[in-house]
């Protein structure tokens, strides 16, 4: 991160010679998988009259400076164990955090080399990808330290995050409640004044409800006074989780609040725990832009859990904060959590839940052979054990995977299922998002009044649960449906209302969003309004490379190329290659097409 450089013993060395070292060790280091020679003296040594014997002499350099690290064909990179790269601080939990506070700058700062548009596309899109990883690794330690009561260290982190990325208000929330545990309300309040000026200049919307109250509450402070014991403890958080299934979301909150404000007096850390993955779960899950509280709530209950030998309340706390960082599109750091979170697993109904929300974060990247693994086995789990709404979500999941493969046959049968165990568990809160799901394979079978009537119905109810991610998918679908039928008004109008719903609240599904940007450039490109393309087209590959969101990042240099970028297409197919999708093979053999 910054100028490159090489470092022996605390003092620079002669770096390696060529314009394009650094850039080749760079490639070498962040590509998923070896690369062949062939492609790699493309990519890099196009302008070279022997690209071969260019790349060749490049290897000498690097080996020249690092020893023989790099050899073969495909060119595998292998650091000795005294080696180290910044790198290894966004991958290696255990490295020393305080490195991450010495990041300046983007990856391979001054070292861009003049060299085929392709390695600038995949430069620009691991620099969106790589800052993501370090504002992701940022946060994790602030909120760890958070937790562990130790706020005044947290804070050089979270102000860090905040400067890596000061357009995500759940960065300044963090900061905020960061000061606030740590004593300093009045430099909490200047920053809930800064963020609000920032939003307001830059996206031109106003901060959400919980950016003020992470000023005035601590983390799993009770609402009101409790009652006294550890029974009044157990029937408040037996209290609260009833109240957060009934939907009485504040009501839910409060018990559990207290339930954790108890336990705490009593000095009863697994009940304590217990009430606090409960929290946790019911802020991420109920409550509407809760994510950043309930990520502290759901840390300090791991702790807690751990000290007590409370395996199973570890393993809820893990996967829950796992699937924060899923939707956030954080999905390296989502991974590491699901896989602590399995790793601890034992029981059927345990593995099911981590399975699907790891299912979902492959899926989301792009990962689709590791999808259905995860996904199907997941079914397979929670149908042994009984779970019928975890066998109803990862079905809609797996049904989402197989129609952004256009295998709708595959999806209909998922989506079939799904809907009938949502309908006997009357689970209405859930509904929307598999009947939207349904009124999207309509649509591409051509079924118009199946698709009008099941997304209209989505809507309507994802409104009245009041859910923005359900709201966004069922928008896009009748804006999709609509632009299918030629009404392009009334499409552009959906598809305003999917992108406003998308991004409403600060803890927002990012997939979701960047599936609206993705459908809504497409129409706009069909319908002729290329000003409109291009400016969600932007807005698309930023979003999609921060995210490492591969699929999309493929689908948003698909739209560049429609919009006349020509090296585009070439860009998009080198950063698909991997990606095991027939639609997207299609879409970039056929780039008119829509799928």
């Amino acid at each position: 991160m910054g100028p490159p450089a090489v470092e022996r013993d605390g003092a620079a060395v002669r770096p390696p010679r060529g314009r394009k070292t650094w850039a080749l060790l760079a490639y070498l280091l962040l590509a998923e998988r070896p690369p062949s020679r062939k492609r790699v003296a493309e990519l890099l040594f196009c302008d070279a009259n022997d690209p071969l014997g260019a790349l060749r002499w490049t290897l000498a350099e690097l080996r020249r400076a690092f020893g023989d690290v790099i050899s073969g064909d495909p060119l595998v990179t292998r650091l000795v164990d005294d080696v180290r790269v910044d790198l290894d601080l966004l991958t290696d939990e255990h490295a020393d955090p305080a490195s991450l506070l010495l990041f300046n700058g983007e990856l391979l700062e001054g070292a861009e080399p003049a060299s085929s548009p392709e390695f600038d596309s995949w430069l620009s899109v691991e620099r969106h990808r790589v800052s993501a990883l370090v504002e992701g690794r940022l946060r994790q330690v602030a909120v760890g330290l958070l937790a562990a009561g130790r706020a005044g260290e947290a804070i050089p982190y979270a102000s860090r995050a905040v400067a890596y990325n000061p357009l995500e208000e759940g960065n300044h929330e963090l900061l905020v409640r960061t000061l606030t545990v740590a004593g300093d309300r009045s430099a909490a309040l200047r920053q809930i004044a800064v963020c609000e000026d920032i939003l307001r200049r830059e996206l031109g919307i106003e901060a959400s409800p919980a950016l003020r109250e992470a000023a005035t509450a601590v983390p799993g402070s009770p609402m009101a006074l409790p009652l006294s014991g550890r029974a009044a403890a157990s029937s408040q958080l037996d209290a609260g989780r009833a109240a957060i299934v009934a939907g009485a979301v504040d009501a839910g909150l409060q018990c559990l609040r207290r339930a954790v404000a108890e336990a705490a007096r009593c000095r009863d850390a697994a009940l304590q725990g217990r009430a606090l993955a409960a929290l946790g779960g019911a802020l991420v899950h109920a409550a509407r832009g809760r994510d950043e509280e309930g990520t502290v709530v759901l840390q300090e209950a791991i702790l807690l859990a751990t000290g007590a030998g409370d395996r199973a309340t570890a393993v809820t706390a893990h996967r829950e904060l796992g699937f924060v960082e899923v939707q956030a599109g954080r999905l390296k750091t989502a991974d590491a959590w699901l896989a602590k979170a399995q790793a601890l697993a034992e029981t059927d109904e345990e593995l099911a839940a981590i399975l699907g929300v790891r299912g979902m974060n492959a899926s989301d990247r792009g990962d689709y052979p590791a999808a259905f693994q995860a996904l199907r086995e997941s079914v397979e789990r929670a149908t042994g054990c009984g779970d019928d709404r975890q066998q109803a979500w990862s079905l809609s999941i797996l049904a989402r995977a197989h129609l952004l493969r256009a295998e709708y046959s595959l999806a209909t049968a998922a989506l079939t299922r799904s809907l009938d165990l949502v309908r006997q568990q009357r689970w209405m809160a859930f509904l929307p998002w598999p009947q939207a799901l349904r009124g999207e394979v309509d649509t591409c079978l051509g079924d118009v009044g199946g698709a009008a009537d099941r997304l209209e119905q989505a809507w309507a109810l994802a409104c009245q649960v009041n859910d923005p991610c359900w709201e966004s998918m069922a928008a896009r679908g009748l804006a999709v449906l609509n632009a299918g039928r030629g009404d392009h008004v009334t499409a552009t109008k959906w598809f305003a209302e999917a992108t406003s719903r998308s991004t409403r609240m600060p803890d927002r599904y990012q997939w979701v969003h960047a599936y609206v940007l993705d459908a809504a450039i497409t129409a706009a490109l069909d319908h002729g309004a290329t000003d409109r393309a291009r400016r969600l087209a932007e807005t698309l590959a930023s979003l999609a490379a921060r995210c490492d969101m591969r699929e999309l990042v493929v689908r948003a240099h698909v739209h560049r190329y429609r919009l006349g970028d020509r090296t585009a297409l070439t860009a998009a197919r080198l950063l698909g290659a991997d990606i095991d999708n027939p639609a997207l093979t299609r879409l970039l053999d056929d780039p008119a097409s829509t799928r």
